[in-house]
C-alpha cells in the first residue's frame, strides 16, 4: 500500500514531465487549430483533426470530420480533402485560390508565433520596467565603455545584424567568434559605427562567460511598451531559429546539441521543478514562448513536407499560374517526409539515450 508520503513523492517527479507534455501537446493543438480554422472560413471539407501521430487512442466523428488523439506526442495534421490528391469535391483544399490555400498553410505557424508573443508579454509583465537597446550607465572600469560606447548610446547593429531587443545584445555578444565586435549606435540623432568593441570574459565552471558591465535603458510599462517590447523580442526569437539553423548546417553544433520531442519535454520538467522551487517561473514562461516561437519559424522553412515546403509550391503557382502537377509535389513531399521521420528518430534515440546516460 502506498502511503501519503510515497505518493506526494511520486507526483512531485511526475507534475513537472505531465505539465511539459501538456504544454507540448497545446503547442500541437494551436498549430492544427490554425489550419482548422482558416479551412473552415474558407469551407474547406476536413476529413480528419488529428494530435498526435500513429495509432489513434482515441476517435469521434462530428458531421463530417474526424477528430482523433493518437498515441505519439510528435506533431498533429488536418487532413483536408484534396490537400494531397485530385477530387472533384468544389469544397477540396485544391479548388481554392492560391491565396487561399497560402493563407490556410501559414495559419498553423503564425498562431504558433503569436502565442509565442503572447507569452513573452506575461513575463515582460511580470518585471518591473520594459527593456530598452539603449545604454543606461556602465560600471566603473567597463571595457565596453573604454571601447567607445557612451551612455544614451541607441544599439542599432552589432557585427552588421539587426539589434531588436535587449535580449539580442546578449545573444549577438556571446555567439561573436573573436572578442572584438563591430557596433552601429544611434548617438545624438546619427548613426556612428563603432570598430573594436571589446568586452570582458570570466570562466566559470570551465567555460567562459560574459561579463555585461553596462546597464540598460528600462522605460515604464504600458500596453505599447509592453506589446512592442513582446514583438520585437519575438523578432529576435525567430532570427536566433535561423541562425542556429546556419550553424547547424555548418557544423558549428552536432547532434549532441540538439533536442527532439523527449528532450524538450526533459528540459520543460527540468525547468518546472527548478521554477516551482523558487517560486518563479520566468525562466519556464521564457523557454514555452521560445519553444513555441522556434516550431512556428521551423514550420515555415522552405523545406518538403513541412509547412514551408508546401507554401514554396503555392508560390510557385502564383508566380507561373499554373500548378505543379499533384502527383509530382506529392512525391517531393512524401520523400521529405520520410527524411524527416527518420531524423526525428535520430534525435529521439539520441534524447532517450542522454536521458539514461545522464
Amino acid at each position: 500500500m502506498f502511503s501519503l508520503d510515497t505518493l506526494a513523492s511520486v507526483w512531485q517527479k511526475a507534475w513537472p514531465i505531465i505539465l511539459a507534455v501538456l504544454f507540448f501537446g497545446f503547442v500541437i493543438m494551436s498549430h492544427e487549430l490554425g489550419h482548422f480554422s482558416l479551412a473552415r472560413i474558407f469551407k474547406v471539407k476536413i476529413n480528419e483533426f488529428a494530435i498526435g501521430m500513429g495509432p489513434a487512442i482515441f476517435k469521434r466523428k462530428g458531421k463530417e470530420t474526424q477528430y482523433s488523439l493518437r498515441l505519439f506526442p510528435i506533431g498533429g495534421y488536418v487532413s483536408m480533402e484534396g490537400e494531397d490528391e485530385e477530387s472533384c469535391d468544389e469544397r477540396a483544399f485544391c479548388r481554392k485560390a492560391p491565396w487561399q490555400r497560402f493563407l490556410i498553410v501559414c495559419a498553423g505557424a503564425l498562431i504558433n508565433i503569436f502565442l509565442g508573443t503572447i507569452l513573452l508579454s506575461v513575463l515582460i509583465c511580470q518585471q518591473d520596467l520594459v527593456g530598452t537597446t539603449q545604454i543606461h550607465s556602465f560600471a566603473e572600469g567597463s571595457q565596453l565603455e573604454a571601447s567607445g560606447l557612451r551612455a544614451g548610446d541607441k544599439i542599432y547593429k552589432i557585427n552588421g545584424r539587426m539589434v531588436f531587443s535587449d535580449s539580442d545584445l546578449s545573444y549577438l555578444m556571446f555567439t561573436d567568434t573573436d572578442g572584438s565586435l563591430e557596433v552601429t549606435v544611434k548617438r545624438a540623432g546619427e548613426k556612428v559605427t563603432i570598430s573594436d568593441v571589446r568586452f570582458t570574459t570570466v570562466e566559470k565552471d570551465g567555460t567562459q562567460q560574459i561579463v555585461y558591465d553596462m546597464t540598460i535603458l528600462g522605460v515604464e510599462k504600458n500596453p505599447w511598451t509592453v506589446g512592442s517590447c513582446a514583438v520585437r523580442q519575438t523578432a529576435s526569437v525567430a532570427r536566433m531559429v535561423w541562425m542556429s539553423l546556419g550553424d547547424l548546417i555548418s557544423g558549428k553544433y552536432g547532434l549532441k546539441d540538439m533536442s527532439g520531442p523527449v528532450g524538450t519535454v526533459g528540459v520543460i520538467a527540468d525547468i518546472a521543478e527548478e521554477s516551482s522551487k523558487s517560486m518563479d517561473y520566468s525562466a519556464l514562461i521564457n523557454l514555452m514562448a521560445f519553444i513555441s516561437i522556434n516550431i512556428g519559424v521551423f514550420n515555415l522553412l522552405p523545406i518538403p513536407a513541412l509547412d514551408g515546403g508546401r507554401l514554396l509550391f503555392i508560390i510557385i503557382e502564383m508566380i507561373f499560374r499554373k500548378p505543379v502537377p499533384a502527383k509530382y509535389e506529392n512525391w517531393v513531399h512524401a520523400a521529405a517526409l520520410v527524411l524527416l521521420l527518420g531524423f526525428m528518430a535520430i534525435i529521439t534515440f539520441s534524447d532517450i539515450f542522454k536521458l539514461v546516460k545522464g
